[in-house]
């Protein structure tokens, strides 16, 4: 189902996490669930994993995870997420996505605009991506990014 890519990436972030007892969190717009399907595959996964949203509206990303009002296509929407999936949660680490798939751009991005965010013992950071390709593709690049951001902080 998943690239070894991927599964290489997972099994990064679960050793880590084993190593030092901490438990992850992911909330998700763009990718919508995949991100957490994709932890969820990995090695004991319960010890680990907390769970994840998909917030996909932007109501329920204000509502549930308690972002702030305005554009959703954003790096600060991204850490937002975060921090709210990792507050939800009750996780160590959180990761977030939220960008433009596709087809076509919103809020004045460009198709393939991918904003990953984490919170880490409640600090957060994000980075922002382009990844070229159809919905699907910009999909998949950007749940590898996000696991690839994971795999950094964590080693950070």
């Amino acid at each position: 189902m998943f690239s070894d890519a991927t599964t290489q990436l997972v099994e990064r972030i679960a050793d880590a996490l084993l190593d030092s007892g901490r438990t992850i969190a992911a909330a998700e717009s763009l990718t919508c669930g995949r991100l957490t399907h994709a932890l969820g595959a990995g090695p004991d996964t319960s010890e680990w994993l907390r769970g994840g949203a998909t917030v996909y509206q932007t109501g329920a990303k204000h509502e549930v995870l308690g972002v702030s009002p305005g554009p959703v296509v954003t790096a600060k929407c991204a850490e937002e997420l975060a921090a709210g999936a990792a507050r939800v949660f009750g996780a160590d680490v959180a990761v977030a996505t939220t960008g433009v798939g596709g087809p076509g751009p919103e809020e004045g991005e460009p198709q393939g605009t991918v904003f990953i965010g984490w919170c880490v013992d409640g600090a957060t950071g994000s980075e922002r991506h382009r990844f070229d390709g159809d919905p699907v593709e910009v999909l998949e690049q950007a749940t590898d990014a996000a696991l690839a951001a994971v795999v950094r902080v964590l080693h950070d």
